[in-house]
């Protein structure tokens, strides 16, 4: 009874998934990118109890050192910009404007692209090409162009940024989900489930679309880091977020006419928008070894 028992004990499927997080596991770089996301996050999240008012200009106290020159001081950790508003706060409070409207973009993005990919896949004519056409047109000219031609249509913002950005990464997601849902239409497997009955819904969304879950999640990883980037980029060139908004870009922006005087000032968001776009794609380094690694049996 004992031996019956353990005929089914073990199954290939969740060794195949716990090889691929022992993997992810002991990738050293991928674990720091993921604490390094973990520290930012939690630190948004918990902003207004360790920060002050971002918006809170003080004359007395404009363009004062980070807390480790002996000009500093301990109220002010990061240091303060030109207009005496503390960097800290204002570096915290734009995380959750740059991180988070770009995290939104790629969600946006993603289901755009999946949506517009699957109807590339299963219909033939006049729909595809013209698809598959406005798509090679975008993807022909670097995304933070279309973002800034898009902008320039439709006026500036943070919002108006977020929608130019998320049309310049739909072709990516779109043209990467029609080529493996065409890879996975010629499979075996496929041919079993339509011999079985299956209609063509459900072999999409239950047999195709989970097996290409692991690209589309190791391309959402590159695409993030590359909207928060674009973001960034267009709140510098005053095509985005809006000062006073502590966006990265707004803040580098700012930072321009004291850079001299105050390099902290720039230096500050600057080494953010690095770190973050550094860690976010050493978790996306990771998670491409791991996924596209042989399970260990």
């Amino acid at each position: 009874m004992a031996n019956q028992n353990n005929v089914y004990s073990h199954t290939g499927l969740p060794q195949s998934r716990i090889s691929k997080w022992e993997i992810f596991r002991h990738d050293t770089s991928a674990n720091i990118g993921l604490a390094v996301l973990l520290i930012i996050l939690i630190l948004s999240v918990i902003s207004p109890f360790i920060t002050t008012d971002h918006q809170l200009q003080d004359s007395s106290a404009h363009l004062i050192p980070p807390s480790w020159n002996e000009l500093g001081g301990p109220e002010h950790l990061l240091g303060t910009d030109i207009l005496g508003r503390d960097l800290f706060s204002r570096l915290i409070e734009g995380a959750s404007l740059t991180i988070g409207t770009s995290a939104v973009v790629v969600l946006i993005a993603l289901l755009f692209g999946i949506s517009l990919g699957i109807l590339a896949a299963n219909f033939r004519g006049v729909s595809q090409l013209l698809i598959m056409r406005v798509m090679d047109v975008i993807l022909a000219i670097p995304s933070l162009i279309i973002a800034i031609i898009i902008v320039a249509l439709m006026g500036t913002g943070l919002m108006n940024a977020g929608i130019a950005v998320t049309i310049a990464l739909i072709p990516n997601f779109m043209r990467l989900t029609r080529s493996y849902i065409i890879e996975e239409l010629s499979k075996p497997y496929v041919a079993a489930a339509r011999l079985d009955g299956a209609n063509p819904l459900r072999i999409l969304v239950k047999i195709i679309l989970p097996n290409i879950a692991a690209p589309l999640i190791i391309q959402t990883t590159l695409s993030l880091s590359t909207a928060i980037v674009d973001i960034a980029a267009l709140g510098f060139l005053g095509f985005g977020a809006q000062a006073p908004l502590p966006e990265w870009g707004v803040m580098l922006a700012e930072a321009r006419t004291s850079m001299y005087a105050a390099p902290w000032s720039i230096t500050t968001p600057g080494l953010a928008i690095l770190i973050t776009v550094l860690s976010i794609n050493l978790v996306g380094d990771g998670l491409n070894s791991a996924i596209n690694s042989k399970s260990r049996t």
